[in-house]
């Protein structure tokens, strides 16, 4: 392993933004917040979603999480295409690095992004409520595998992209409808028969009701066969992204 590269790698990712933390990190945060300011305002007194849970801190929960995943999406997918439009990807290749290793650094990288904004909105909602931890570890656990995975996504659609419009479809189209029809703002077991079937073939599904688990204890599916399939789904996409890293695939031309 050459430690001082993939460190130098991943220090420039983490630098890159944080230099911009008006828009990477206090964005999302308001984002979130004006979420809450909508949805809690109207819902509160009309969904009722587990014993003795109210539905802000239901819902407080699952925008952690999404909030989480939806950056280290961005973190990846802005930041290698952004290299590959300007043409300094070439800087990035040149220096003696394993597939492997880049894949570290961009990973880490967007999962510390995510980590750093999920922690961001859950002190800032801490004004509307304060969230039991039923178990830390599952709790970062699922937050660090959420957002590797979304980091692994962001830079397979950054590899595979070659306009913006291409990152924007695959992030409005792909990682957008699955995060939303996740459970994020509801109960799955309140769909029709139909879509609670759906929804269960969608892996943001777990990422989101693991991590309420771990604020609550309670949760819709049995958290070791929701980490199981994280597990599952974080090993196969980066299978694929380490496979097409190392073929070039629209990178060595």
């Amino acid at each position: 392993m050459n430690w001082y590269g993939l460190y130098t790698l991943f220090g420039k990712e983490v630098w890159r933004f944080m230099k911009v933390a008006s828009q990477t990190i206090l964005t999302p945060i308001i984002t979130v917040l004006l979420y809450l300011l909508v949805f809690v305002s109207v819902l509160e007194e009309h969904v009722t979603v587990y014993e003795n849970i109210s539905y802000t801190a239901f819902l407080i929960s699952g925008l952690i999480m999404m909030s989480i995943i939806q950056n280290a999406f961005a973190n990846t997918s802005s930041s290698f295409f952004q290299s590959k439009m300007m043409g300094s990807l070439i800087f990035l290749l040149l220096p003696p690095l394993s597939t492997f290793e880049f894949y570290l650094a961009f990973i880490g990288a967007a999962v510390v992004r995510g980590l750093v904004v999920g922690l961001g909105v859950w002190i800032a909602t801490l004004w509307f409520i304060v969230l039991p931890i039923y178990n830390l570890w599952i709790l970062l656990c699922f937050a660090i595998l959420g957002s590797a995975i979304l980091g692994t996504l962001g830079l397979i659609a950054s590899i595979w992209a070659d306009k913006w419009d291409q990152i924007s479809g695959f992030q409005n189209f792909i990682i957008l409808p699955l995060t939303f029809l996740s459970g994020v703002f509801y109960r799955i077991d309140t769909l029709p028969e139909f879509w609670q079937k759906i929804s269960y073939y969608n892996p943001f599904f777990y990422m989101i009701d693991g991590f309420r688990y771990g604020f609550f204890g309670i949760s819709e599916m049995n958290v070791a066969i929701s980490l199981a399939i994280v597990c599952l789904f974080f090993t196969a996409v980066s299978a694929f992204c380490l496979w097409i890293l190392h073929i070039g695939y629209k990178i060595r031309y």
